[in-house]
């Protein structure tokens, strides 16, 4: 028996991996999200399935459904939104299952932050703008951030910022990454990408902000800030320049 974590993607069924898709098919129980994860994604489910939206359950609850499979010899397939290596929950469950010794597999997703850099039709890092993307949150009630991973600190790096569940204080973030980035950084809002009701909002620190409050979304959206969001002015890639020497290409090929 075995516990298959799947990263079900940020929304729309067909973005489940085929992994994802066959585990799902072969699995006799089925605990999904039921908040994040879309109901046509259950459809892979074997019939006569055990099909149990968790998100009402504690975690208790949930590691009691973890040992009634285990104990039944059954497999599970585990559905989070998204991606399982951000923002998922994953490691309280795989610790308590390394406790009960009971074994998990973990299966990649369609990240958000990658769902929203597709709904806005640009890629996140530049060359010499900016190589890096940082992917963070803001303090809330379910957890604090580390002393050293403010928005005051990651942002003095100029980086490419996918600031998740924050959408509902951007006021804060608008006024912490000001100072930093400028009023007239490129920044944008995603909501709920590649669901059918996705909403992009496109601005600068300036008005980003105003631009959500004209169309209030919940925490299912995601902040991106940064130069790389809003310019054309950046040099080719060394990638595909023909002077360039790389492994699979000789000097002028």
């Amino acid at each position: 028996m075995t516990v298959h974590f799947i990263g079900a993607g940020p929304g729309a069924p067909d973005l489940l991996t085929l992994r994802g898709r066959d585990l799902i098919a072969s699995c006799p129980v089925c605990l999904y999200a039921g908040s994040l994860v879309p109901k046509e994604i259950l459809a892979y489910a074997p019939p006569g399935a055990r099909v149990v939206d968790t998100a009402p359950m504690t975690l208790d609850q949930i590691v009691a459904e973890f040992k009634a499979a285990f104990e039944q010899g059954q497999d599970v397939a585990r559905l989070h939104s998204g991606d399982l290596s951000v923002y998922s929950a994953l490691g309280e469950q795989t610790r308590a299952l390394r406790e009960l010794h009971i074994p998990y597999t973990i299966t990649p997703g369609v990240p958000a932050f990658a769902a929203a850099s597709a709904a806005l039709g640009r890629e996140l890092t530049l060359p010499e703008v900016s190589q890096t993307l940082i992917l963070t949150r803001t303090e809330g009630r379910a957890s604090a951030m580390p002393a050293n991973e403010t928005l005051e600190v990651l942002g003095q790096s100029g980086a490419t910022l996918a600031i998740h569940l924050s959408v509902h204080v951007i006021d804060r973030v608008v006024e912490r990454l000001t100072p930093l980035y400028g009023v007239a950084c490129p920044a944008a809002v995603v909501y709920r990408a590649t669901w059918p009701d996705e909403r992009v909002l496109r601005g600068t620190l300036a008005d980003i902000a105003a631009k959500v409050a004209e169309a209030p979304m919940e925490r299912t959206a995601l902040i991106l800030v940064g130069p790389a969001l809003g310019t054309d002015d950046f040099r080719n890639s060394a990638l595909y320049d023909g002077s360039h020497i790389r492994r699979y290409r000789g000097l002028g090929e």
